[in-house]
């Protein structure tokens, strides 16, 4: 039996000392954020994706400036020709005739006016610009919300291993009293052998929590861009600090003013309502200008000059009107429907957070309410456990019932976690649709 138990303490401590083999490092929720905001991947490559919307918000790429153009040419030729004369009626034969032309100049095009078309196209790219910076923020409300989430796992995972480290412990414990009360004939065999298989489950089981506490140690490093992904971590909070203050007026309001992905919509419909106006812009004439300067030489084999140059301006305005093209108005009438969509898929977003925001605060609140009975439940637990564990002491109590004692001492610790960590979650979740998730970061 003592055989059994050490061969069961070796194998714990071999997790644990697997654990610790490297140098820990201390991180609350607040270094947690700031590390992740830094290295995650997902992040950066949304911040680059802003970046790109900040490069095409210009000028330039909505057409409202010129383009210039140098172009230089050379070309020859090399001719046979037969020309009769009027005059005499004789043919002239020219055979190989090689003339040349060189030109070199710079032209200007400029869209002057294209019936609002550019100007529409400007407002679209700087909207777009915004939007940019709204997709990061949706991306680091999730962020945070994810690393959120499994920072209190990884507290909920450390507090659930200790439970079933001190259920180790009783079942020793208990096992040990069995052991030596059955040499002496006061336990039969069937006492214990219950109490071994009591002690291997819950030797088993904590070994499982390593297990799980490993995996949630693994993606927190992750989620933090931690390329050392086996990292150990310790954190200071030992508990699951639950805020039982939120406000469910004040967290409508704050959704309807400030939820990313409601800004998001309303974007939508702005670039909806700008492509409608890019579709009717083909109702007005357009006016472009162009210039250029340039340089001819042309070089004759046979002509009257041996020889030719040519520079100068040259400059035009062209102004027209699109009569038909065939389109324009089915386009105007999708770019109408589009506007109408846009604006609908809004009030469906408005509603579905609406929905979101009730059940979650249900589930808030019902969580809370069960979090302070289990609380209640807890004390009752511990006080019939010692109470178990006297009469067991005095042999006025089975195994059996024993065990039901201390089962039902660990399920109302693990139904308190559960509560807490339910309630986080339904916290964090409430806090990021009310678009107030950045709170964690102060």
């Amino acid at each position: 039996m003592k055989r059994i138990i050490l061969l069961s303490l070796i194998a714990l401590l071999g997790i644990w000392t697997t654990l610790q083999a490297q140098p820990a490092v201390t991180y609350t929720l607040k270094s947690c954020l700031e590390e992740g905001l830094l290295n995650n991947y997902s992040l950066r490559i949304t911040h680059n994706e802003e970046q790109i919307s900040k490069n095409n918000a210009t000028l330039a790429n909505a057409g409202y400036l010129p383009t210039i153009d140098l172009s230089g040419g050379y070309q020859a030729t090399v001719d046979n020709t037969n020309s009769k004369v009027r005059s005499t009626g004789e043919t002239e034969k020219t055979k190989n005739v090689f003339d040349q032309t060189i030109d070199v100049g710079i032209d200007l095009n400029w869209t002057i006016f294209d019936g609002f078309n550019i100007s529409t196209t400007y407002q679209q790219l700087k909207l777009l610009r915004e939007q940019g910076e709204t997709n990061t923020r949706i991306a680091l409300e999730d962020f945070i919300a994810s690393l959120a989430a499994e920072y209190y796992n990884f507290i909920q995972q450390k507090i659930r291993m200790k439970n079933l480290l001190y259920a180790v412990q009783l079942s020793r414990e208990r096992l040990r009293i069995v052991e030596a009360r059955y040499h002496i004939g006061d336990f039969s065999r069937l006492d214990y052998q219950q109490a071994k298989v009591d002690f291997n489950a819950d030797s088993a089981q904590y070994m499982k929590q390593q297990e799980l506490l490993h995996t949630s140690r693994i993606n927190l490093n992750e989620l933090m861009g931690n390329e050392n992904v086996d990292q150990p971590i310790v954190t200071p909070d030992s508990i699951i600090d639950v805020n039982a203050n939120l406000d469910f007026d004040e967290l409508w309001d704050a959704t309807l003013k400030v939820n990313s992905s409601l800004l998001k919509a309303d974007q939508n419909t702005l670039l909806a309502q700008m492509d409608y106006k890019k579709a009717t812009s083909r109702d007005y004439p357009y006016i472009r200008l162009n210039a250029g300067y340039g340089y001819t030489f042309n070089k004759y084999d046979v002509n009257s000059y041996s020889q030719r140059g040519n520079f100068g301006f040259s400059g035009g305005v062209t102004i027209g009107f699109n009569l038909f093209d065939g389109n324009r108005k089915r386009e105007r009438r999708n770019a109408s429907i589009a506007v109408k969509n846009a604006r609908l898929q809004r009030d469906e977003l408005e509603l579905n957070l609406r929905a979101d925001l009730s059940n979650l605060w249900q589930a808030y609140r019902n969580n809370l309410e069960m979090l302070n009975l289990e609380r209640q439940n807890l004390i009752a637990a511990k006080d019939n456990h010692e109470i178990a564990m006297e009469r067991y002491m005095l042999g006025d109590l089975s195994g059996i019932e024993m065990r039901e004692a201390q089962k039902s001492l660990l399920d109302a610790e693990e139904r308190i976690l559960s509560a807490e960590y339910d309630t986080k979650l339904c916290e964090i979740s409430l806090l990021q649709i009310s678009g107030k998730i950045t709170k964690y970061l102060e």
